[in-house]
């Protein structure tokens, strides 16, 4: 049965590795009915999503509250259980950046960037919502509103640019990582965290994967997220299996989500898919979660 998906142009074009792509149609997804149209690359193996709606359709008020399948929740609501993770990455982080000028790309509400602030970072943010970024300007943050693209941000700026859940929403790929290294100091931490499609977690679930969304314009892997990288010059990188905080953090930040005692139950899956995540079967990681860090020469 034929799929009926063009072969585009535009994603060739954005290609952030040599441009050879070959793309193909894959499948369209079946996670929650979204019925995504997804492409391959028989290249890298490289996915998309395309034809991909306008980003300004997807990112409204309701997506920042909660109030939309594909959104993540109200993280105004859970700030005070959220810092502890916040908190925890930023310890990690400190263990090659203790201090300097701070980017969350994707910033939200600003909660992450106060919890920089508290440690000694200068914050600073880009995000697309108009919504989401009045309010964290006005906890005294720099905030460039709009696409990450678009922002005129200074080159060799920064000491730490973090995009959490975020690298897989943002189209040309090519131009992305391009501009991430040129506003990045020499010695400067890039942190990304998404899911790697090498996994067993995605391989297993194909269609069905729950990464399939509709603001997922683009799907990684640590191998691609290496080439990438290694190409526009950061020597030094580390994958972390599942995530680069300890289990407490992520038990102290599920409590946000608890209404009654019994929800701390919850607790044995959480810890059983953590420690879950560091293992590995026959050299792939089980789980799809990870977090990569990168340092550029």
């Amino acid at each position: 049965m034929s799929l009926d998906l063009p072969r585009p142009k535009i994603i060739q074009e954005e290609c952030p590795l040599a441009g050879d792509c070959d793309w193909e149609p894959l499948y369209r997804s079946e996670f929650n009915k979204f019925d995504l149209p997804i492409q391959i690359c028989k290249t890298c193996g490289f996915q998309a999503q395309f034809p991909r709606p306008e980003p300004e359709s997807l990112y409204t008020e309701e997506y920042y509250t909660g109030n939309q399948e594909f959104t993540y929740r109200d993280e105004r609501q859970t700030e005070k259980f959220d810092r502890y993770v916040w908190f925890a990455r930023l310890k990690n982080i400190s263990k090659f950046k203790s201090s300097g000028n701070f980017l969350d790309i994707g910033c939200s509400f600003g909660g992450f960037l106060e919890c920089a602030k508290e440690k000694g970072f200068i914050p600073y943010g880009v995000e697309i919502s108009p919504f989401s970024a009045k309010q964290a300007e006005a906890r005294g943050f720099k905030i460039w509103q709009g696409q990450f693209l678009d922002a005129d941000i200074p080159e060799n700026f920064f000491d730490v640019i973090t995009l959490i859940e975020v690298i897989e929403h943002l189209e040309n790929p090519k131009e992305v990582f391009n501009k991430l290294s040129k506003i990045l100091k020499p010695g400067g931490l890039l942190l990304i965290q998404t899911a790697n499609f090498d996994a067993w977690q995605a391989i297993e679930a194909g269609k069905n994967y729950h990464y399939y969304l509709p603001g997922h314009v683009y799907y990684y892997s640590a191998k691609i997220l290496r080439k990438i990288l290694a190409v526009r010059g950061f020597v030094r990188q580390i994958t972390y299996l599942g995530v680069d905080f300890p289990l407490s953090a992520k038990l102290l930040k599920s409590r946000g989500s608890f209404s009654r005692w019994t929800d701390y139950l919850k607790w044995f899956w959480i810890s059983f898919y953590h420690f879950k995540s560091k293992l590995s079967k026959k050299g792939i990681p089980l789980t799809s979660s990870m977090v990569h860090y990168a340092i550029k020469k």
